[in-house]
């Protein structure tokens, strides 16, 4: 149970760190100057103010100096980060491939908070994403069976959608992915070889189906904010991947 606890505190603080970083690059300011403060008076928080989910239920939901009120997506990202982290934990117990889905957690914490937020994934999420992801495969498999396969599958992944993105544009007249989409697909290629990566877009594809549908009719517009879903795909591929993995497996011999 120890053990839970100390994961579960561990996600509330990444989950802080996730959402004050997203929130600060998106308006432009720096990660570290100024410390952490009250949007809306500035006031410096002390250590105690920022206390990922206990202080916001202490100061019910709101500044101690101004008494305005604190967003709720803050302590919904600190808490999903948190169950994400032990549901990582319970799927694959003390091991590198725990390590990475941590790593994974986080991506989809910044790119739902970017994407959804300003239609945007931010460059250093990626860039700082990769460089953790293949430092965790390095150290549990090496150069030849981790870092030069996830290398060569992120390069498949990075052609695919390159390639989806051509051929949606010249169906659509338009831009039909982003670059930042594009940039999200090699990574998911580093992390799952192709068969698994073409099944995580089909999981993202899927749930973002439900999504795009309320989009298109209460905003009329046909914009939708892809990223967050491919790493949902992602995410939920990389916990189930050995069930996956067996179902393919057994539909390839019936075959």
């Amino acid at each position: 149970m120890i053990i839970y606890i100390y994961i579960f505190i561990i996600g509330a603080v990444f989950g802080s760190f996730m959402h004050a970083y997203v929130t600060r690059l998106l308006k432009g300011e720096s990660i570290i100057k100024p410390g952490s403060h009250c949007t809306n008076c500035n006031h410096r928080l002390k250590w105690y103010e920022n206390i990922p989910l206990v202080s916001y239920i202490i100061q019910g939901g709101k500044c101690r100096k101004c008494n305005h009120p604190i967003g709720l997506d803050s302590i919904a990202t600190e808490l999903l980060t948190a169950l994400l982290f032990i549901l990582v934990y319970l799927v694959f117990g003390f091991s590198y491939k725990t390590l990475l889905g941590f790593v994974l957690v986080l991506l989809l914490i910044s790119v739902f908070l970017s994407d959804f937020k300003d239609m945007i994934i931010l460059d250093s999420t990626i860039i700082v994403g990769i460089m953790l992801i293949y430092l965790t495969i390095f150290l549990d498999l090496g150069v030849w069976k981790g870092i030069y396969k996830s290398f060569l599958y992120g390069v498949f992944a990075f052609v695919f959608m390159f390639v989806i993105k051509i051929i949606g544009d010249a169906i659509f007249k338009r831009d039909s992915l982003g670059g930042g989409d594009i940039k999200l697909a090699f990574l998911m290629g580093s992390v799952l070889p192709y068969n698994l990566f073409l099944i995580s877009l089909v999981i993202g594809s899927m749930s973002a189906l439900p999504y795009a549908l309320y989009i298109s009719l209460t905003r009329k517009t046909n914009e939708v904010a892809f990223g967050p879903f491919l790493t949902i795909g992602l995410l939920v591929t990389y916990l189930l991947q050995n069930p996956i993995l067996e179902v393919l497996d057994l539909l390839i011999r019936k075959a």
